[in-house]
C-alpha cells in the first residue's frame, strides 16, 4: 500500500486494487505516516524514494 500511495495513487485506486474500503486505506495511511513521523504526502514519497520502494 505504501508503494501505491507514494507512486501517486488515490485512496480510491489503492482500495480498488487491494479490494478494501477507502476508509481502510485512509486509516492505514494515517497510521503509517504517524509511525514514521511524516506529516504530508510529499514526505511519504520522499521516504519511499530513500528506502528504495520507488524511483524518483
Amino acid at each position: 500500500m505504501l508503494t501505491h500511495l507514494a507512486e501517486g495513487a488515490s485512496n480510491q485506486e489503492v482500495a480498488d486494487s487491494l479490494t478494501i474500503s477507502v476508509n481502510t486505506v485512509a486509516r492505514h495511511r494515517e497510521n503509517i505516516m504517524q509511525k514514521l513521523n511524516l506529516h504530508t504526502r510529499s514526505e511519504l514519497v520522499k521516504y519511499a524514494i530513500r528506502k528504495g520502494l520507488i524511483e524518483a
